[in-house]
């Protein structure tokens, strides 16, 4: 599988409530469940008015089918190229 980010723009974001994260939770993973292809939503961050998600899927079209059947947007999708962090100096 490749790994993207997804950002999606979503008007004040940064006030969903946890309750509110959690019906999203739960929505994002009936779509999952329901796409019947390998599918693996990782993380996803809240920053602003933007939440970026990492998710492992097959391809990008796997990707808008996700968001079109949990009603989310996904305004740029971008396949993850190369993962690194500070464990990386120790190579």
């Amino acid at each position: 599988m490749q790994r993207f980010i997804i950002e999606r723009e979503i008007p004040n974001a940064k006030d969903l409530t946890q309750d509110q994260l959690a019906e999203i939770a739960r929505t994002s993973n009936a779509a999952v469940e329901s796409l019947g292809v390998p599918y693996v939503w990782i993380v996803s961050y809240v920053a602003g008015d933007r939440i970026y998600c990492i998710h492992d899927a097959v391809d990008e079209e796997s990707i808008l089918e996700h968001a079109r059947r949990g009603g989310f947007p996904a305004d740029r999708v971008t396949p993850v190229v190369a993962e690194f962090g500070p464990h990386t100096a120790n190579v």
